[in-house]
């Protein structure tokens, strides 16, 4: 049942992802969670997630697997596929995980750690970012 709800709120997630949907993408995290991302940093996922849909023309992510854990830190992991348009117009793609740590009701998000191999986009993304 447990793995269930979980795999809906992931999928939640990775919807609200590819609409660049801010106000969706933020009810599913606790409002104090902690980004932590091989490009971006660790930072609040208020700040991660404004950046990246500032970094973004368009997301498109494919589902391959959601492996579930319920050990004292009730955590879950997606690995996916994702497209990223930059705001330049460069096309990045990658295979990635995303570990979520989940609040005590474990309705929602407390921290995310994004797990992929950046060594082929850094380039393009620092040349296409928001913030330089």
């Amino acid at each position: 049942m447990m793995a269930a709800i979980l795999k809906e709120l992931c999928e939640r997630y990775l919807d609200a992802l590819n609409q660049g949907d801010l106000a969706a993408v933020m009810s599913l995290f606790t409002e104090d969670a902690v980004i932590k991302s091989p490009l971006y940093g660790e930072m609040p996922a208020s700040t991660f997630y404004r950046d990246l849909f500032a970094d973004t023309t368009r997301s498109v992510t494919t589902l391959k697997n959601v492996f579930t854990q319920s050990t004292q830190v009730p955590a879950v992991a997606l690995h996916f596929s994702y497209q990223w348009t930059l705001k330049s117009g460069k096309q990045v793609a990658f295979e990635c995980v995303d570990v979520f740590e989940l609040s005590d009701s474990r309705d929602r998000f407390r921290q995310l750690t994004i797990i992929y191999d950046t060594a082929h986009l850094r380039e393009d993304f620092y040349q296409s970012s928001a913030r330089q």
